[in-house]
């Protein structure tokens, strides 16, 4: 079966200094020789960079140590630094709550000192902590910013990092010729400073890279190059990640023998730098190696080590992997029940990593013939229809990944072209200076011929990128049009409940007025057949009476008809003083009245606490109202969908379920706080994370476009400079999603 290509991110060290052949007696006569508790710190700092490639327990240990005497000597960047290098190593052993608890430590301290030095380590580390989380767009942003201080700082190795680190984020999401750009940059550069530790590294990754687009040959070149050059640095963990990746393809190969040789070495160098995640995932990928050779036993019982190791690692690629091959040896044995039960904690980790590939598929397909075997049919068929799902999607990457190969092989092949037409220029300059001048000429010729060839080759490739250019400024010029039309179909969707809710609204004085008006034609009819002059005054003094009623509730349907027309007027954005709790009362009314328009059975208790002491504030009003609005629909969509799903009553509850939707201002110091509330079925702590992100929607499909809270979430915090925040406490709930949901708007008060 295949296996997930290993990853590697490059942590940033401050130390360049030192090879890493003398590194440990090196930097060690330096602490010993350290003059100052300040250049002690700073020297043991050192040794934890150089400490992270051998072993990764020890680093820790030693980062702890030195966060302590930091703080002894009160030596704020030396702590700062020692936080930050002890979350690098916390990422790499999956600990990744002490890893961002330290970064957020270390971040203050930077920003107190403007430490630029310090950013460029700092975000380094966010990039790797969000990377092994399989969080690459978040990376992506972290290693970018890196880079900028790395720029700023003229330290080229560091950038050299940076480009790899992006690079790999990039080849994580597919873009591979986004990784191809930034390998290219820091191969470059490690070779004119001829940099053997970098070179490991990005021939690593460029190994990992012709594996992801399945260039077999070119990748084990790759990895086999990038582990010399790590042996010759003593670089344990390029070593490790090379011989993982290695046996992983050797086992696509089929040479099995092969592929468990490699992953038994990966093991052990997983053991030697206390990498759990590596060790757990070499080990299952050997026991896997064996059980295609036919000796189950050994190889059962060496993947459920693997697994114990695995979840110590807390790493959900390692931990997917590990229990995906038991399971696929215990399907091998016709254990299909027992293999379901490590196929779904596979997929279980699965999910928080967001990455599908042909090992997901697979996983589905077998999961999908495991329940078939057991008779769950139903289960079966919906594994079934994900692993179509995943199949369809991976056949779209591998076309993505069969052009970016022409496009990469026709680029290292140029380059090579040109170092080796550098290197017979060297050659040929030599050799003029000890021959004839008619020798001479004829070098001449021949390196204006050199000259003409390599223009015609730089002339094609500019073609080549200008075309690519032009392509991918197109799809996003594509991209931002379907942005800016689905972002217009959010505007129209929240105009149309407003609409309903003024219709509805609206409908209430229509009545009157035209209640009161049949009323006073009763009574001019009656007046003129009255003979009696006081009774006449009676009549005309109750159709005065009325009339005012006409006009109160005519001034009532005039007013609703202006705010409806000041909301669908093109919004400036200017802000100006509001009435925020008239605002927030009107909105509630007319998002209950559009959801009643739409469904007459609707009922709900409206709630209002509002704070009179506010007065005006200085807001955008017909943004805030499209914000108010779409909370109060969501609020209302929730526990009208709580009503229907739950009846009269609730299971286990004696009194019929009310649904209630509340609104309550409140003003503290020079913040007005919004809080809306419901007491609907909640948010699932799993994705309470997300639901400000465009396009994320619990809704089903064709219910929502996933951007009502995404444009909320901007007016807030861009436009208005204010927080927005949503609370769906678990402590109380009766199910996983019960209790509620509660969205704390808070707008400064100027």
């Amino acid at each position: 079966m295949k296996f997930f290509v290993t990853i590697f991110f490059i942590a940033v060290c401050l130390n360049n200094t030192f090879s890493q052949t003398r590194k440990l007696d090196s930097i060690t006569a330096l602490i010993n020789k350290a003059t100052s508790d300040t250049a002690r710190v700073n020297r043991i700092n050192d040794k934890i960079a150089l400490l992270q490639e051998v072993n990764l327990d020890s680093a820790i240990a030693l980062g702890i140590r030195n966060v302590a005497e930091a703080q002894r000597i009160k030596y704020a960047k030396g702590e700062a630094d020692s936080r930050t290098r002890l979350a690098t190593n916390y990422c790499f052993k999956g600990k990744y709550d002490s890893a961002k608890e330290n970064l957020e430590s270390a971040e203050k301290i930077y920003v107190n000192t403007n430490d630029s030095a310090g950013f460029l380590l700092l975000y380094s580390t966010y990039g790797i902590l969000y990377g092994m989380q399989s969080n690459y767009d978040r990376s992506i942003f972290f290693f970018k910013r890196a880079a900028i201080f790395a720029e700023k700082l003229h330290n080229i190795k560091r950038l050299n990092s940076m480009y790899q680190n992006i690079a790999t984020s990039y080849q994580m999401q597919s873009n591979y010729s986004q990784a191809l750009i930034y390998y290219q940059k820091s191969l470059k550069s490690s070779e004119q400073l001829n940099d053997i530790k970098n070179l490991a590294y990005v021939n690593l990754n460029l190994g990992l890279t012709y594996q992801a687009i399945e260039d077999t040959a070119n990748a084990i070149q790759a990895l086999l190059k990038g582990i010399a050059l790590a042996k010759k640095a003593e670089i344990k963990n390029v070593q490790l990640y090379g011989y993982s990746n290695l046996a992983s393809i050797y086992d696509g190969l089929g040479q099995h023998q092969r592929a468990y040789d490699y992953a038994m070495i990966a093991n052990k160098l997983g053991k030697e730098t206390g990498d759990q995640g590596m060790e757990a995932s070499s080990l299952s990928r050997a026991a896997s190696q064996l059980a295609q050779m036919q000796k189950i036993p050994m190889a059962e019982k060496m993947a459920r080590h693997a697994i114990l190791i695995a979840d110590s690692s807390q790493q959900p690629l390692n931990i997917f992997q590990t229990n995906s091959d038991l399971a696929f040896i215990l399907k091998m044995q016709g254990k299909f029940a027992e293999a379901i039960n490590y196929y779904e904690k596979a997929l279980s980790a699965m999910k928080a990593a967001d990455i599908y590939d042909n090992q997901s598929s697979s996983t589905y397909f077998n999961v999908s013939e495991c329940y078939e075997k057991t008779g769950a049919y139903q289960k079966a068929l919906e594994a079934y229809k994900k692993y179509a799902e995943i199949t369809d999607s991976v056949r779209s990457k591998q076309n993505i990944r069969k052009a970016t190969e022409l496009s990469m092989n026709y680029e290292f092949d140029k380059k090579q072209q040109a170092a080796k037409a550098n290197q017979e220029k060297k050659v040929e300059v030599f050799k003029t200076k000890q021959t004839a001048l008619i020798i001479g000429l004829i070098l001449m010729l021949g390196l204006a011929g050199v000259a003409f060839y390599a223009f015609q080759n730089k002339r094609k490739s500019n073609y080549i990128l200008n075309k690519q250019k032009s392509e991918i400024e197109k799809t996003l010029n594509e991209l931002r049009a379907t942005q800016a039309q689905l972002i217009q179909s959010e505007k129209m969707a929240s105009l149309g409940e407003l609409t309903a809710g003024i219709a509805h609204e609206i409908q209430n004085p229509l009545n009157f007025v035209n209640n009161f008006s049949e009323v006073n034609n009763e009574l001019i009819e009656e007046m003129n057949n009255e003979a009696d002059v006081n009774q006449i005054k009676s009549i005309a003094n109750n159709i005065k009476q009325n009339n005012e009623k006409i006009s109160f509730h005519g001034k009532r349907a005039d007013a609703i008809v202006k705010g409806m027309l000041q909301h669908s007027r093109k919004n400036t954005g200017e802000k100006e003083p509001t009435d925020i709790n008239a605002l927030a009362s009107d909105y509630l009314r007319l998002s209950y009245h559009g959801l009643r328009a739409k469904d007459k059975l609707f009922n709900a208790t409206l709630q209002t606490d509002f704070d009179e002491h506010i007065g005006k504030i200085n807001i955008a009003p017909q943004d805030i109202g499209r914000v108010l609005l779409n909370l109060f629909n969501n609020a209302f969509y929730a526990v009208n969908e709580k009503k229907k799903a739950a009846g009269e009553t609730l299971p286990g509850e004696h009194t019929a379920y009310q649904p209630t939707v509340s609104v309550q201002t409140k003003k503290i110091n020079n913040v007005v706080q919004i809080v809306i509330k419901d007491n609907g079925k909640g948010i699932s702590q799993n994705i309470i994370d997300k639901i400000f992100q465009p396009f994320f929607t619990t809704k089903p499909p064709g219910e929502g476009t996933g951007l009502g809270l995404s444009l909320s979430y901007d007016v807030v915090t861009k436009v208005h400079r204010g927080t927005i925040k949503v609370e769906s406490p678990p402590s109380t709930r009766t199910t996983e999603e019960d209790n509620g949901t509660e969205f704390i708007i808070q707008l400064p008060v100027t």
